[in-house]
């Protein structure tokens, strides 16, 4: 075995997940993953805000981000319990919720454990449509705006999860396989995270920044990306690891399967439903 290929099987036990350390404070990669994604949707929007003329105030992206936010941790998290970690729930509601536990002279935080990213999705819809409505703007123009930034932002969300060891691929034979520390077996699995990096956030990326100037209607550039999300990640399920506490939920399919195939159902019919109020509109 020659030395790279030794690295690179190798390489998820080298990275230290922890950024920096100062006693028991830790800046962890994962979480400022998070701050480089929403940095680089921000910018980017901004970008097309003056490079296309759009009729914005320059406080508007930012204000949006903001709620966004708020929805995906929200979201993202109960998204997780509902569908990833109902039985750890019932079985501990309060330490479920709650990411403090007792210690000795008050409490310890043990950080946000679980992440979902549909029940994420579900949030920023949520939390956008609330922030149109106090806007009085248009919810599709608004997710529209944003939207073809994201997928590159998320692209560093699962660089974050590939740093962490977490939500790794299948067992295989093949050349471009790792080893996990965190695996149940010493064996090489498929680097799924980074196949979801590559597909879902930089080549989605690519598609609906350069759809952007030619979206036909409010709403189109949000369907597209729902459903290239939902494909991309279907496909790519194949090659990770099903959740151990779930396995397989339906016939051979992952819970993240089952989302997305739901998720593709919705980015074609909000294709549907926005293409034809349009031509009702213009008509």
């Amino acid at each position: 075995m020659n030395s790279f290929s030794l690295w690179w099987q190798n390489l998820p036990a080298q990275m230290n997940p922890v950024l920096f350390s100062s006693g028991s404070f830790a800046v962890r990669w994962y979480g400022m993953m998070y701050i480089i994604a929403f940095a680089i949707v921000y910018l980017l929007t901004r970008y097309r805000l003056e490079s296309e003329k759009l009729p914005y105030d320059r406080s508007f992206v930012g204000d949006a981000l903001t709620w966004a936010m708020g929805g995906v941790v929200l979201g993202g998290r109960l998204g997780y319990i509902l569908f990833y970690g109902m039985d750890s729930f019932l079985s501990d509601p309060l330490g479920t919720v709650i990411p403090w536990i007792p210690a000795s002279g008050g409490c310890r935080f043990t950080g946000v454990t679980g992440m979902s990213y549909h029940g994420g999705v579900i949030g920023v819809v949520l939390a956008l449509l609330l922030f149109s409505r106090s806007q009085k703007t248009g919810f599709f123009k608004t997710f529209d705006l944003l939207i073809p930034a994201v997928p590159l932002g998320y692209t560093f969300g699962r660089i974050g999860n590939f740093i962490n060891g977490e939500l790794y691929g299948r067992v295989t034979d093949a050349a471009v396989g790792m080893y996990f520390p965190l695996a149940p077996t010493y064996e090489l699995r498929h680097p799924s995270q980074l196949y979801e990096a590559f597909f879902e956030g930089i080549v989605l990326f690519i598609i609906l920044w350069l759809l952007r100037k030619k979206s036909p209607f409010p709403g189109f550039l949000s369907a597209i990306y729902l459903f290239g999300y939902g494909c991309f990640r279907f496909f790519i399920e194949y090659f990770r690891e099903p959740d151990a506490q779930l396995g397989f939920v339906l016939f051979n399919f992952s819970m993240g399967q089952v989302l997305c195939f739901i998720m593709m159902l919705a980015g074609i019919a909000l294709f549907f439903i926005r293409s034809k109020a349009s031509r009702r509109s213009s008509g």
